[in-house]
């Protein structure tokens, strides 16, 4: 309060000595004014600050105190049009400031100089540039009155980024930390270099910019590249003039969040590089890929997720006293969720929170570990929705149909994801590298005979989410766009350890020729790139297809797990009947070895049966055999079958 007290009165100290050069002759001007003003100092004033920052002259100065006087007296006017011997004008002009203020020159008044380029005055409308009355900017007015708050006209557009820490994250810290040395070691006269932060994680990013800007003792602010979009390009550069001017106001650096900028939306791009380009003020771009960028010099730092290690110690501080009383569950969580420091704080806040509130209740609630599990698996789920399709069900290992040497190679594959850490960690496995670490399966087979739901079962079992990607998507006919959206699943799916499953292999993993051309080796690149994701993807990536002998077998020598799903026989097929229907539907004399002979699939087991519980419900009566050959025969249709009288003989 004191500070301000005395930036209060050192500004009126100086307007009275502009008072005096006013009411004096300037014909007869004397140093008295200009002594008094030698006199008051105080380093620290705003106006000191502000001259400094922009290296306001001496009659640039003054020519913002004469525009002060006009907002904070009230007589000013008065002042301003008897100074000239009776003929000036009741406002603040460049003629009566250069006839009244010491060391006055012409070039105050350019664009380029400071008060005009920074927009420290305003020139209002008049006869001619040396008469048209001069105002104050209003931001710059409460500046000197000591009050430094954001510009309103950038509220909305930028907002300031609370301090953040990266405690527990070294790898973190020492990014922050060369991030800052980047910044002090820039050579005065140098175009100080965009910082660009890659990588998955937002929150970690923005911490690591924040922590940054501490050690320097800079505020932080940030903008979405969002709103920047629709502007015009006169609109852009007028933005950034307020920002710079802002910047230097506050001691600031400006964030830019490009996280969601999509590279073919061409408006998007073209205002992101005119704001680079423009800026003059230290900028901070995140970004999950990394943008190509040749008109300012540009560090792009790939910002990493913190190790396991860091993960856990994060996890027990975030749990407290808590952590204790979990009997080994946050190993388990750390080996399944790879998460950032904030996530982990956010997952235990809630499920802390919903344990205690659960506790209250006479019902039964869910012991805190698993609380915990279901909060790491929604927090991990949003990014994940937005690229592929999650896939819920509730089947089980009675569900599923098949031989058991399959059965078998299934509940294999749940053991390996289960004990990944125990083997990988606690028992060394893990050291020897990341590659051919990840837990990988194909599942071939022809349509409907179970690949889906194996899936299905295994992420039941494991309480993981499941996602289906369909691979004859994802692959692009543009070069390197084909890693870019694999990139992209891999990179959201390991935050969640989901299980993913990929349909349509064959799209991308087909048998190939020699190569001829770029695009045949950029396909193998393609190949590659997707193998060597899944061999160190955290969780587990299921492949499927219909066609497996089409599969290049160099590629399939690199799967962990193949499963073959065979066409149901018989005997499977009447498994499949009698485990069709859910308890709650009634039924009526169904001979499930008349059904079974069938030549269907599972799938198409399915199919029918739903349809013949919906002809039966809309009949109001229990699904009967009628009902199931009515559904069958227009599931034949659909595959373009006949069905024969061996298959219905004795059915109705």
């Amino acid at each position: 309060m004191q500070r301000q007290v005395d930036n209060y009165n050192y500004l009126m100290n100086e307007l009275a000595v502009v008072r005096t050069l006013l009411e004096n002759n300037p014909e007869n001007q004397e140093n008295s004014p200009l002594e008094s003003s030698a006199k008051n100092t105080l380093t620290n004033a705003a106006l000191n600050n502000l001259c400094r920052i922009f290296g306001l002259t001496y009659f640039e100065r003054y020519i913002l105190l004469l525009c002060v006087g006009m907002e904070l007296n009230p007589n000013w006017g008065f002042l301003c049009a008897n100074s000239l011997s009776g003929v000036g004008k009741s406002y603040p002009n460049f003629m009566l400031a250069t006839l009244v203020l010491p060391q006055a020159h012409w070039n105050a008044l350019t664009p380029d100089a400071p008060l005009r380029r920074w927009q420290l005055i305003q020139i209002a409308e008049g006869s001619g540039l040396n008469l048209s009355p001069l105002r104050i900017d209003e931001r710059i007015l409460h500046y000197l009155l000591g009050l430094n708050n954001l510009d309103e006209r950038l509220q909305g557009v930028v907002k300031s980024l609370e301090p953040q820490n990266i405690a527990h994250v070294n790898c973190h810290q020492i990014l922050a930390e060369q991030l800052a040395t980047t910044w002090v070691n820039t050579r005065e006269g140098i175009t100080l270099p965009i910082i660009q932060l890659c990588g998955d994680e937002v929150s970690s990013k923005k911490a690591i910019a924040s922590v940054a800007c501490q050690l320097l003792n800079l505020n932080l602010y940030i903008m979405s590249a969002g709103a920047i979009t629709s502007l015009r390009t006169n609109e852009i550069n007028e933005l950034l003039r307020l920002w710079d001017r802002e910047a230097m106001l506050t001691n600031s650096v400006l964030l830019l969040d490009c996280e969601e900028s999509d590279s073919s939306d061409a408006a998007k791009e073209n205002a992101i590089a005119r704001l680079m380009t423009n800026i003059s003020s230290p900028l901070i771009i995140i970004s999950r890929e990394r943008r190509r960028f040749t008109q300012k010099p540009i560090i792009a730092i790939d910002v990493p997720k913190p190790t396991t290690a860091e993960q856990r110690i994060i996890w027990e501080n975030a749990l407290g006293e808590v952590a204790t009383t979990l009997n080994g569950h946050v190993d388990t969580l750390v080996s399944h969720f790879s998460l950032s420091a904030a996530t982990i704080h956010t997952v235990c806040t809630e499920a802390i929170g919903k344990s205690k509130l659960t506790n209250q209740l006479p019902t039964p609630h869910s012991p805190l570990p698993t609380l915990l599990w279901d909060t790491c698996r929604s927090q991990a789920r949003s990014r994940l929705d937005e690229l592929a399709q999650p896939i819920e069900s509730g089947v089980t290992w009675d569900d599923l149909v098949l031989p058991e040497a399959q059965r078998q190679v299934l509940r294999d594959i749940a053991a390996h994801v289960r004990q990944r850490a125990k083997v990988y960690e606690l028992w060394g496995f893990g050291n020897k590298g990341g590659r051919g670490l990840g837990i990988s399966a194909l599942f071939a087979g022809a349509s409907g005979t179970g690949k889906t739901m194996a899936a299905e079962v295994i992420a039941n079992e494991l309480r993981l989410d499941l996602y289906r990607i369909d691979l004859s998507q994802v692959v692009s006919k543009y070069i390197g766009e084909t890693e870019k959206n694999l990139r992209r699943v891999f990179d959201a799916a390991e935050a969640g350890g989901a299980i993913l499953l990929f349909d349509e292999a064959d799209a991308l993993f087909g048998k190939r020729s020699e190569v001829k051309d770029s695009h045949d080796r950029h396909a193998n690149i393609e190949v590659g790139y997707l193998l060597q994701r899944m061999e160190s993807y955290r969780g587990l990536a299921i492949l499927t297809t219909n066609l497996k002998a089409s599969l290049d077998q160099a590629f399939l020598r690199r799967i962990r797990f193949i499963v073959q799903f065979p066409f149901p026989d018989v005997t499977q097929r009447n498994e499949i009947w009698q485990r069709i229907f859910p308890q709650q539907t009634p039924t009526q004399d169904l001979d499930f070895g008349k059904l079974a002979k069938l030549n269907v699939s599972g799938g198409n087991i399915r199919n029918i049966a739903l349809n013949a519980a919906f002809l039966a419900a809309d009949a109001g009566e229990a699904v009967e055999m009628k009902y199931i050959l009515q559904a069958a025969k227009s599931e034949y249709a659909k595959l373009e079958r006949q069905l024969t009288d061996a298959e219905v003989k004795g059915w109705i």
